[in-house]
């Protein structure tokens, strides 16, 4: 039994862009766990675009 997991999860989110305005997008979260349970800590956070493309999500702010 491992310790420490990585676990995947999507939701939508309100992303604001300079060029876009507003948009809703959905927001891939990769986490690291303990015991499969509790969060540890954010690896990485990912997002779709518009046109399909992945961007990271330190291109965007978050709507205010």
């Amino acid at each position: 039994m491992k310790l420490i997991k990585i676990k995947r999860k999507t939701r939508s989110e309100q992303r604001h862009t300079p060029k876009m305005g507003s948009l809703e997008t959905k927001v891939t979260y990769i986490k690291k766990t303990l015991f499969n349970v509790i969060p540890i800590e954010t690896v990485h956070k990912y997002r779709e675009t518009y046109y399909g493309e992945i961007k990271d999500c330190e291109d965007c702010l978050l709507s205010k």
